[in-house]
């Protein structure tokens, strides 16, 4: 019915003003391009392309295929390797597509918990228990939020699982991978790294480099740190040719049919743009989740490991059980406008009633802010969860803070001389 076409309308423009006056936190989320937000309206949407670029079993590829062929290059040229598929449609099919090509039922995968960060992917009720593995759980230094180091090693040489898998959810430091190559070398594992929430930070050279560090194959999610549109992506460097050609059968025919052409185009552009900003962006991203961690904690929040630094990445963990609980917390911030996630800290046994919150800055600095506006953020923080101000009280600091960064930076904004004059092909 019209009402109906007409009410849906209302609602995505209703959610939009809401988010143009929040302060949005969530760590797996981030804003996409102008320029990119075009791709993602344009005629690439409507169309349909099966296979590699200058292979495909449609035709009215023609554009398409060098559009697809720069996305590759550009990738390639940022993580420095050899191998690069955008084919898909998010992170977890990109974690399937490697699961496909990497193991079959019966294997065993070494990965985090849950507990311990890790992404539901990895879980038994996802996609490792779906494709039937037999998934084994590293040892875990809780303190430092990271690998017990000598643990996992004894672990990886007992254990001799097919595949090795890192990478979290709740991701503050990188992990340890070239600490523990021999153990993963002895164990004859494929090793094999989830960058989907700091992609941006390893693309702009301010995280760790995992594919120089022993790492095999990362697969991604695109909208992250990395500020493109939704989608998935899988990098490998040292792997042989069967190896590679595995995972683009994986990838197709074995998970995607048509790999969602406009999102693939705006992550191209996402790519040409990186490559100019992404240092910057990825630096100060760090930067303004060090001081937000540091205000809360100077606030007496329970920001989780203060010993080091409370992070080097976009994410902070905070522990706000003595304020009501992770999922009370998360609701009375939503009110206010500031948009987070209640999330499990170790030590819990509930996912639904946990005693952690888990935040991040990649939005916020991709708005402008910086040290200054993370401060002024953890007090609004600190007015809801710890005094237990009126959320609608604080809802209009919240605004009065936010109005002054609602443009997108760190990309090719219109009428600025390099977007007028930039040729993506």
């Amino acid at each position: 019915m019209k009402e109906d076409a007409i009410w849906i309308k209302d609602q995505v423009k209703a959610h939009t003003k809401w988010f143009e006056e929040s302060l949005p936190m969530i760590a797996s989320e981030n804003l996409i391009s102008p320029l990119a937000k075009e791709m993602m309206i344009s005629d690439f949407h409507d169309r349909y392309a099966e296979g590699l670029p200058g292979k495909r079993y449609y035709q009215g590829n023609i554009y398409v295929d060098k559009v697809e062929l720069k996305c590759l290059e550009l990738a390639r040229k940022i993580f420095k390797a050899k191998f690069v598929d955008v084919r898909p449609t998010s992170g977890t099919v990109a974690n399937i597509a490697v699961l496909f090509a990497l193991a079959k039922p019966g294997d065993k995968i070494a990965t985090p918990e849950l507990a311990s960060g890790a992404h539901i992917s990895t879980a038994p009720f996802g996609a490792v228990g779906l494709r039937g593995l037999n998934p084994v759980h590293y040892p875990w230094d809780y303190k430092n939020w990271n690998l017990d180091v000598d643990a996992t090693r004894k672990f990886l040489v007992r254990e001799k699982p097919k595949v090795a898998q890192f990478g979290l959810s709740v991701f503050l430091f990188p992990t340890p991978i070239k600490e523990i190559q021999d153990a993963l070398q002895e164990a004859g594992s494929a090793v094999w790294y989830d960058a989907a929430h700091v992609l941006g930070l390893i693309a702009g050279g301010k995280f760790q480099d995992p594919l120089r560090e022993g790492v095999q194959i990362i697969s991604a999610s695109t909208h992250k740190t990395f500020p493109g549109p939704n989608h998935g992506i899988i990098i490998a460097d040292k792997v042989d040719d069967d190896v590679q050609a595995k995972l683009q059968k994986a990838a197709f025919p074995g998970v995607t049919s048509s790999h969602h052409l406009h999102a693939m185009a705006a992550l191209a552009v996402t790519m040409a743009e990186f490559e100019i900003y992404g240092k910057q962006y990825a630096g100060q991203v760090i930067k303004n989740a060090k001081a937000l961690g540091s205000a809360l904690y100077e606030m007496g929040i329970d920001v989780m490991c203060p010993h080091l630094g409370f992070t080097e990445s976009h994410t902070l963990a905070i522990s706000v059980a003595k304020h009501g609980g992770g999922a009370q917390c998360a609701l009375d911030l939503e009110k206010a406008n500031i948009i987070t996630n209640k999330n499990m800290l170790p030590g819990d046994t509930s996912s639904v009633k946990p005693s952690g919150l888990r935040l991040g800055t990649q939005e916020l600095t991709r708005l402008g802010m910086e040290k200054g506006e993370m401060e002024e953020v953890a007090r609004l923080i600190y007015r809801v969860i710890v005094k237990k101000e009126s959320p609608e009280t604080v809802k209009k600091d919240v605004w009065e803070l936010k109005k002054d960064f609602t443009k997108v930076q760190y990309c090719l904004n219109e009428g600025t001389e390099a977007y007028k004059f930039y040729d993506l092909v």
